[in-house]
């Protein structure tokens, strides 16, 4: 689902999401209008006994009620069977619990199925937002809205729409009802009505700031614990635990002392509202009696009015309450459709699907991660198909982000150079199609919550365990899993945290080789295991392994035997050629190699 940019983002947009179940919204609004009219009727059934029933005053009902009480004997029997008045406000409560009850069925099944469709159209954006996105956003923010913020809106259409729809039908049917008994009487209440609304106004606007701050806080809060338990390995292995320890609790008392401001505003309010309401009340009580007494108001009347009051005092009391839920929800809206409005990866237009075993070409390429800072200048190389090539670098001189831009994981602006597979254009191809077709093991490979099983035929089209042992045998770690008490259906862990960082690396190369993908990039995904299991690995690769593969590495042993090795430096190219063509000039490729034999020899 595509969503345009959108500058003022508000809780009507979530309108097109409630598809399929306006139905039942409809039908729950309608039998909380049924509930609301069944509950008004109670005082008025208390009104006619007091003073048509009990007393001699004239039925004031609809003529075929009248009628219908006549047929039945009319006052004398009602008098005589006065449990008849009290079976009428039964029934009425009856009704009224009947509508409620179904309001709230259908209310639930529409309700959860919007926020349900809400969480899968998040959940399908998020995946198709570009990579630099993600890395702009910390993980324990994007958590927190997906989850406590869709909450909000599920609080919001389940329980505050309805109230807000029960609200108004309460305010207007005990107003229209009360001036139909004394129009000075019902001025005097509507007196009360514009302090109240203001004064929640007023607290709609302070609390909607405080939630805001509050559910950023938040957002830094989760951000931190998601950070921490994911480096739980660092914490323990530096003795961190009084550090990350005292992080959490600043972090936590921030944001405990937002909520405990927020709860003061809110004591406010509520306390305010309740002053307003019991005053209400007193007023109309005290003011009610002098009417009655002056002749204005009958006794009946009297006790249906106070009755009509107290249920107005009701919504009076909960609009400051709905109105601060509500400025929740005004907060949670617009952050969620900041995700939502963020702009997917697109396609050019007609997007190709090439060959993928040509020539890799990169043509001189410049790329920086913003405006300021350059990674890559003026890069110009390439890799044969059905080769094997090797980068070599420093920390920082560009390796990754060449592959990085290989796979589009951000997008090479025009201007700045080309690249091309088989002569066409990556930026051409269709992005689904150039990922598929070029796999990927990093230096610290993500490992999902699966078995080894599950993790090495993750996403593949066959996921027999003979098919995933040949593939296991070739990544050098079959006799490792096997070791282990359940053999394949050992569980790895969240991360694989159960297994070593070389063992880790070796499950996603034997991952992605039986994606048996044309183009294979090794991203220092050898740095954890030892030289005698790299050299193993490579010869496997180099054996059985068919198409183009990029070697990108700290180790020149690891890079001996590939067909060409590029040499970065600051993100130039400074050397390019085979091993033995490296080493006989000086140069980067020749120190480093020098370097790193004497080190061996020593060992």
């Amino acid at each position: 689902m595509r969503h345009p940019t959108q500058k003022n983002s508000n809780i009507l947009r979530f309108y097109p999401f409630t598809k399929g179940f306006r139905g039942r919204f409809l039908l729950a609004v309608v039998l909380v209008i049924v509930a609301v009219v069944a509950n008004y009727m109670t005082p008025q059934v208390i009104r006619v006994t007091v003073d048509s029933v009990i007393n001699d005053t004239p039925f004031q009902l609809p003529g075929f009620l009248v009628a219908w009480i006549d047929a039945l004997g009319g006052r004398a029997v009602l008098r005589q069977h006065i449990v008849l008045c009290a079976l009428a406000s039964l029934a009425f409560a009856a009704v009224a619990g009947l509508a409620n009850y179904g309001s709230r069925m259908n209310l639930a099944k529409a309700c959860e199925g919007t926020v349900a469709r809400i969480r899968n159209t998040l959940f399908d954006h998020i995946q198709h937002l570009p990579y630099a996105w993600h890395n702009a956003h910390s993980t324990g923010d994007i958590i927190q809205r997906c989850t406590q913020d869709v909450d909000l809106i599920r609080n919001f259409v389940s329980d505050q729409l309805m109230e807000v729809v029960r609200t108004v039908l309460l305010i207007v049917v005990s107003l229209a009802l009360m001036f139909t008994m004394n129009v000075e009487l019902s001025l005097l209440v509507c007196c009360f009505v514009p302090v109240v609304t203001v004064s929640s106004l007023i607290f709609f606007v302070i609390t909607g700031r405080k939630f805001q701050t509050a559910d950023e806080t938040e957002g830094e809060l989760t951000a931190l614990v998601q950070e921490n338990l994911t480096g739980v390995r660092v914490v323990r292995a530096f003795g961190r635990e009084r550090y990350e320890i005292d992080r959490f609790n600043e972090k936590n008392q921030a944001f405990t002392d937002q909520w405990v401001n927020l709860g003061k505003i809110m004591g406010v309010n509520w306390g305010l509202g309740d002053f307003f309401a019991g005053f209400q009340v007193l007023v109309i009580l005290v003011a009610g009696v002098f009417f009655v007494e002056r002749g204005a108001l009958t006794a009946g009347e009297f006790l249906a009015f106070t009755a009509y009051n107290s249920m107005l005092v009701w919504p009076s009391r909960s609009l400051g309450r709905l109105l601060a839920e509500l400025s929740k929800t005004s907060i949670s809206s617009p952050r969620l459709f900041e995700i939502l409005d963020a702009q997917e990866e697109q396609n050019g237009e007609n997007p190709q699907r090439p060959p993928m075993d040509g020539d890799i070409v990169f043509d001189q390429v410049n790329f920086g991660y913003n405006q300021e800072t350059g990674v890559l200048h003026d890069v110009s190389f390439t890799i044969r198909a059905g080769t094997t090539f090797g980068i070599l670098g420093a920390t920082g001189s560009g390796k990754s982000t060449l592959v990085a831009l290989l796979d589009r994981l951000y997008e090479l602006p025009r201007e700045n150079g080309q690249i091309t597979i088989g002569g066409v254009d990556i930026r051409e191809i269709d992005l689904s199609y150039l990922r598929k077709n070029i796999g990927v093991v990093l230096q610290e490979p993500f490992l999902f919550s699966k078995t080894f099983r599950e993790s090495i035929a993750d996403g593949a089209s066959r996921e027999d365990l003979e098919s995933v042992r040949h593939f296991a045998r070739l990544a050098v770690i079959d006799d490792a899993i096997e070791h282990f008490a359940q053999g394949y259906e050992t569980p790895i862990g969240e991360r694989g945290v159960t297994i070593s960082g070389g063992q880790k690396q070796r499950v996603a190369i034997a991952r992605m080789l039986m994606q048996n993908t044309p183009i294979k990039i090794f991203d220092d995904s050898l740095s954890a295991v030892d030289m005698e299991t790299d050299a193993k690995i490579r010869q496997s690769i180099r054996q059985n392994v068919r198409g183009t593969t990029i070697l990108i590495a700290h180790r020149i042993t690891t890079l001996l035997n590939a067909d060409q090795i590029l040499v970065l430096d600051q993100g130039r190219v400074a050397q390019l050629g085979t091993h033995q063509e490296l080493i006989a000039q000086e140069g980067i490729y020749k120190r480093i190699y020098d370097m790193q034999r004497g080190n061996a020899e020593e060992a």
